[in-house]
This record gives structure tokens, sequence and C-alpha cells, in this order.
């Protein structure tokens, strides 16, 4: 079992939509794949249809309720969904309360090994014991990047937060919602990386095909297969597959 954080402190920078498409695209390849919707907001719960809440939240995080018992199936083969919950606002006081509390969520997965081979977390922004969970339960963080100078600094610092705490786990970075027709965007997107993390090599466009999501409430793929945004999605989840050490072998 793989298991695959989409984070960045900023929101409003694709975290959701690469965690939908992403999942849906692995389904589709044939991996068990589940995505946890961990942010209180519940996009990626709205995009699947499904109810953002789960009985008994708080015991589930304490390990006295298993996960498995929360767990959704979607309309997608393959792809099933632990919800939101709108106590997940008061997580961080939750996992406060446990011992080791940095390491609540690794612990919680470990009886789904059996059962997925891909898990992806749909993270709230900002850093909190929350993302540090995440971090610590992950073997790589996959973070959308829009290519702007506010974008770039906070990269470098989930970076420097990562390196200060000695979390073990692999940062790939890729560029989200660009648009070629700014300079700064162009700009870069052609720079030299941070040698702390992984660049892909692929993007993901600004594009109205992505925004519609919150309409049709389905993956891209799903809707606009032949646009230059499902393109931009398989490409990604491609690469990003490689990265991860070949789930599907091609």
């Amino acid at each position: 079992m793989k298991t695959l954080g989409i984070y960045n402190i900023k929101g409003g920078v694709g975290k959701t939509a690469t965690a939908v498409n992403i999942g849906h695209l692995a389904a589709r390849a044939g991996l068990r794949t589940l995505i946890w919707d961990l942010d209180p907001q519940g996009a990626a719960t709205f995009y699947f249809r499904i109810k953002p809440k789960i009985k008994k939240s708080r015991k589930m995080l304490f390990g006295k309720s298993a996960l498995e018992n929360a767990i959704k199936a979607t309309d997608y083969e393959g792809l099933d969904l632990l919800p939101a919950d709108f106590d997940y606002r008061n997580m961080d006081l939750l996992l406060s309360k446990v011992r080791k509390p940095t390491l609540q969520l690794k612990r919680l997965l470990k009886p789904l090994a059996k059962d997925y081979d891909l898990i992806i977390f749909d993270c709230p922004p900002s850093i909190s014991l929350v993302s540090e969970n995440v971090f610590r339960a992950v073997d790589a963080l996959l973070v959308p990047t829009i290519p702007t100078i506010l974008s770039q600094r906070t990269l470098s610092q989930l970076l420097g937060f990562i390196k200060e705490n000695k979390v073990d786990t692999r940062v790939l970075s890729f560029y989200s919602m660009v648009d070629n027709r700014k300079s700064m965007h162009r700009q870069i997107c052609a720079s030299k990386a941070d040698p702390r993390c992984t660049v892909l090599t692929n993007v993901i466009p600004y594009n109205v095909v992505i925004e519609i999501m919150g309409m049709e409430r389905r993956p891209v793929n799903e809707y606009a297969p032949r646009s230059m945004a499902g393109q931009a999605y398989r490409q990604l989840w491609d690469e990003l597959n490689e990265q991860l050490g070949g789930l599907v072998k091609n």
C-alpha cells in the first residue's frame, strides 16, 4: 500500500481537484484506491455526491471505532471515500489527547493495508497537528503550487518545516492553475527548482473545465476526457505513478 498526501499551506491552489482526479485515474488504472477527505469543508465529499457526515468520528480518531466502518463507495469502481465531517475542525484538539499524537493517523491506516493499493489524503490548508500527522503517515506529499511569488514562498516554508522537524517523507511539487498568458507564470515554471523537493514536469492549466467540476460533481476525465485539463491530469497521474514506484505497470 502507498499513501499520498495532497497538501499546501495555502487554500485555493487545486488540492481537492487534484485528489479527486488523481484518485479517479488511479482507480481506473486498476488500483484499489481510497480518498480520505480531511477538510471539514468537505469539497471532495461534495464532488462524489456523498453526505459529509461520519457518525462517531471522535471514536474513530481515538481508534475506538474502525475506519472501515465509515468508508463509502463512490460511483467509480475501485474508488472509495472516507467522507469529511464538520467535527474535523476540532481534529487538532482531538489528536492532541492521544499518545504520540503526530503518529495517530499512521496508526489508524495500518488495518487498511490489506484492502487498498493507494490511499490519498485531501488535506485542509495550514500547518497544524493534522498536517504533521499526514506528513508522517504518507510515502509522499504532492503539493499543487500556483506559479506566483507567494505560492513559492509557502512551498519554501513547508520544506523548511519538514527539514526542521525531521519528517522523513518525499515532497513532490507541481505547478497548478498555470496561465501561460502571464509572464510571471512562464518565468517561474521555467526557473530552477528548489533542491529540497522534486518538481514534476507536468502542469495543470488554469482551465474552465476544472471549475465546472463543481457543477458536474464528477472527475474531469468523466465529462471532458478530450479537454486540455483531462489530458493534463492523465499526464500528471502517469508521472506520479512512476514517482511512487510504478504502482501500475505500463
